[in-house]
């Protein structure tokens, strides 16, 4: 039963984790972009956007960094308080105006004084804790002392119990490599057998009825069992099997 699961899921990620997948997905933006630093800056902005109907996602992440024009790092290291106040009517459904300033403010922080987000996330996995120290740490620098209180529903408490899906999204872009055509493999100091599924209600529901995922609730724990499951197909990459899920879920209705 167990090679039976493996062998359908390994045909399933074959299936879906092509350069095809692409055009539907919130992937496409930091595909819209060559510079490192700004594919990190798309992606990450991309990600947190990343719920809901994917056609609202994608075009609302095209319309958050069309100002910033052809490079999102060089409008951020530029940014005076007036340009980054110019986004304050920007929304999508509860990431309003305040959230998306917040969002700006921080990552210039991070870029100008903690070496970018790749370091930011290098020191995190480098403490030993895998993806939820990775995360942890992320959060507790992007979090600066005026922060809003209001946005910070918007950033995963991975030590709270969250499932922590964009994130974990966004560092499967990053970190794995990309030899399918799709994500991009930029931060490869980064073993891709220490990322996490990106679990939301589409690759859960089909993770449970597979029988990789007992657990009720779509939180870390249910993250880690689901994770621990997939490792013993493929210890080296877990998360390409994130695609056979997902389209599973999305595609097939499983």
């Amino acid at each position: 039963m167990i090679n039976d699961i493996a062998e359908f899921l390994e045909e399933k990620y074959r299936q879906y984790a092509s350069p095809a997948f692409i055009e539907t997905d919130p992937i496409q933006i930091p595909k819209e972009y060559s510079r490192k630093e700004d594919i990190e800056i798309a992606g990450f902005l991309a990600a947190i956007l990343a719920w809901g109907q994917r056609p609202q996602i994608i075009r609302s992440a095209r319309q958050l960094l069309l100002p910033m024009g052809e490079s999102p790092l060089g409008f951020l290291m530029d940014s005076s308080d007036r340009s980054i106040e110019s986004f304050s009517s920007f929304y999508y459904r509860t990431f309003n105006g305040v959230d998306c300033q917040a969002f700006l403010i921080s990552l210039k922080r991070i870029y100008m004084h903690y070496g970018g987000l790749h370091q930011v996330f290098t020191d995190g996995f480098s403490k030993g804790n895998g993806a939820l120290g990775a995360i942890a740490h992320f959060r507790s620098i992007f979090m600066y002392d005026t922060f809003p209180t209001r946005t910070v529903k918007h950033l995963p408490n991975v030590l709270k119990g969250s499932a922590a899906k964009r994130i974990n999204m966004y560092l499967r872009w990053m970190v794995r490599p990309s030899v399918e055509g799709v994500d991009f493999g930029l931060w490869d100091n980064i073993s891709p057998s220490l990322l996490m599924m990106p679990l939301d209600v589409h690759s859960g529901r089909v993770a449970r009825a597979l029988g990789l995922l007992t657990r009720k609730q779509t939180d870390w724990r249910a993250v880690e069992e689901v994770t621990n499951n997939l490792r013993t197909f493929d210890s080296h990459d877990p998360v390409k099997y994130d695609y056979a899920l997902f389209g599973l879920g999305v595609f097939e209705k499983f």
